[in-house]
Parts: structure tokens; sequence; C-alpha cells
């Protein structure tokens, strides 16, 4: 979770690697991981957050996130915003845990892991992990061994993991990786998938018209299915930057 871990705290683990951790009210550290950190969330965060908190995704990212235009990166980033305690702790930690912890981000529920993820020229899509030792963490003494695929069962991240990597079309496009910076109606759009409530709302509207093409299903589909609307995001901005 933390950017600015030394490289001993930062190992690379092979997928049938071994290793423990466990992270429970019992241990002495317990929430001092949900302070000092800057959390970037995926669009897939903001829909399950928004979902949990009875909020629109625009009202949520009103409410609780930054988004920033970073130097370096092609589109901004969405960051959620810290409570301004002096421990910029994050705005659902308590005492007892995560208060939306069924719905936390996927960076949450994969630490002490990290996970990257790239595509190849060929389409293929590869996957490494790293196990970060932070200093102060005492979990590593907790649980029982486990793999990767144990961790990632255990923490439900198969249905993160597989619409974040859809969005790796569009975070690694080859014209992005030739030097192409997204023009505003690119950055737009890429923001509709953070805000989908106004997505549906201007396409059912019919005052967003789709270089693509919808059937009379599919929209029916889009009225009500979030994740079917954030995948209509994605193959959209795709188009786009595809120069279609």
């Amino acid at each position: 979770m933390q950017p600015d871990l030394a490289s001993e705290h930062v190992r690379p683990l092979t997928p049938d690697e071994p290793f423990r951790f466990s992270c429970h009210p019992g241990v002495a550290c317990f929430t001092d991981c949900c302070r000092q950190l800057d959390l970037a969330l995926t669009p897939y965060d903001v829909l399950r957050l928004s979902r949990h908190l009875g909020l629109a995704p625009s009202a949520f990212l009103d409410q609780y996130a930054l988004i920033e235009q970073e130097e370096g990166n092609t589109f901004p980033l969405v960051f959620l915003g810290m409570v301004d305690d002096g421990q910029a702790s994050c705005p659902f930690v308590t005492a007892s845990g995560c208060s939306v912890y069924a719905d936390r981000p996927g960076a949450c529920r994969t630490y002490p892991l990290g996970r990257g993820a790239f595509t190849t020229p060929d389409g293929g899509r590869h996957e490494m992990h790293v196990l970060l030792t932070e200093p102060h963490c005492q979990g590593f003494s907790q649980g029982e061994p486990q793999d990767i695929a144990a961790w990632q069962k255990d923490q439900d991240l198969a249905a993160y993991n597989a619409i974040n990597d859809e969005l790796l079309a569009i975070l690694q496009h080859p014209r992005l990786k030739d030097g192409h910076q997204p023009e505003p109606r690119e950055i737009d759009i890429f923001l509709f998938l953070y805000t989908l409530d106004t997505f549906r709302q201007q396409l059912l509207d019919s005052t967003l018209a789709l270089p693509i093409p919808i059937t009379d299903s599919e929209r029916q589909e889009l009225a009500t299915e979030d994740l079917a609307l954030l995948r209509l995001g994605i193959r959209w901005l795709d188009h786009v930057l595809s120069g279609h």
C-alpha cells in the first residue's frame, strides 16, 4: 500500500511460493495500514464502494475522491480522499476495522501482495506479484502458510482482477505506448468509467452518441447492469483510441 518501500521490503513472489500473513483485531498494528497512504481507485472500486454506501458513483467521487493528473500518467488518477486527522486516515476505517470491508478496494484486498498486470504484443496478458513486508506490520507472524492463488480466493479478488485486467486495453493501449497524449474527449470518456450514473443517463437520454453499435437487448441491459455499462465504456474508449 505504501509506494516508497525500500527494496528489501519488496520481494518477488512465485505462484507456488508460500507466505504467512493474517490481519485481525488481535494484531497490535491493526488498521495502521489504513493510514498514511495514497490509495488509487479503479472504476470497479468506485462502483463497489458507491453501491455499498448507497451513493451514485458521481456523488461518491464528489464526497470521497480526489482526481489528479500526475506528470507521466496519460489519464487522471482517482485517489481516495483521506481524513485530515493528523494521520491521513482512510475515511472508512474505524477502531473495529474497515466499515466497507465487503466492498473494500482491490488494493486493500490484495495487500500484503502487490500485483502487476501487463499485455504482450501478441495480445496475451500476464501478471506478477511481490510481497510487501512493511516494517511496522506484524501480520507476517500470523496465519497458516498459503500461496498466491489461495490468498486471492480468500480475498475474493477474481471479479476485481478480471475487470481491472479488461481496463489494460486502455491503460496499455499501443497508441499510448507510442506517445499519444489523450485528448480532452478521451479523458472525458475515461472519467465516465468512474461516473457510471452520468454515463447511463446521457446514454439513455440519447444525448450521447456512441460510435459503436448497441443492440436493443444490450440497451435494456445497460439500463440496470453497472458492470455491462463499465465494459461498454472500456470498449468505447478502446474504439476511440484505435482511431476507428
